[in-house]
């Protein structure tokens, strides 16, 4: 028990002391994740005026605030739509539509498209990650779930050319999940971001240029 209050005593220092943390909260951003989309959106000019956005695993609502807020930039006239979902809760955003449930349920992924409203979707965008139980022999097999579930909705949702951006933890399975999104989009690219931490095995994939037959 010792260890762990010592863990975490640790964690709270560096999450404190973290300059995306003081960043996102002197400029009222939910999470310091939104540096993270940033940094990725801005070096591939990700957003384009009038784009329909859905954000998968949204909560608490960092990329979904920064997205609404660029697209808002980019042309005030062609807003375009954020379409933001978590099994969590989360406070409203404005100018962002949010569906509280899991988008794996039949009647949760109805919503959502009803939601949609015939729109297609132009950028999927996936932050998801499990709790993590400190066992990779665990957490990795879940995070892969995600990802794949991520992966599926983008199959049956994303139109023809467009985008998705997800972030994947590597190791097992990784490699033939970066196999299969070779398949689905037209160029692929790994990123690891400024913002995040670099013992974190996190990385973040964007996929551009969705195919209309896989390879």
């Amino acid at each position: 028990m010792a260890t762990r209050s010592q863990s975490s005593q640790r964690w709270l220092k560096e999450h404190f002391s973290d300059p995306y943390v003081k960043k996102a909260q002197a400029e009222g951003m939910r999470s310091r994740a939104a540096y993270k989309l940033e940094e990725l959106a801005e070096r591939d000019r990700l957003l384009k005026p009038g784009m329909v956005v859905v954000d998968l695993g949204a909560a608490p609502g960092g990329w979904s605030q920064w997205v609404r807020q660029e697209l808002n930039r980019l042309d005030p006239s062609k807003p375009g739509r954020v379409i933001a979902s978590d099994i969590l809760d989360m406070p409203g955003l404005a100018g962002v539509d949010f569906l509280h449930g899991d988008f794996r349920e039949d009647a949760v992924l109805s919503q959502l498209l009803d939601m949609l409203n015939g729109d297609t979707v132009d950028l999927v965008l996936s932050d998801m990650a499990p709790n993590k139980s400190g066992m990779d022999a665990v957490d990795q097999p879940r995070a892969m779930h995600l990802v794949e579930l991520a992966m599926d909705f983008a199959d049956g949702h994303l139109r023809t050319g467009g985008s998705f951006l997800i972030k994947l933890f590597q190791g097992a399975g990784s490699d033939d999940y970066l196999r299969e999104l070779r398949r689905r989009y037209a160029k692929v690219v790994i990123r690891k971001p400024a913002a995040s931490r670099k013992r974190s095995p996190e990385v973040y994939v964007l996929a551009t240029g969705k195919l209309a037959k896989m390879k």
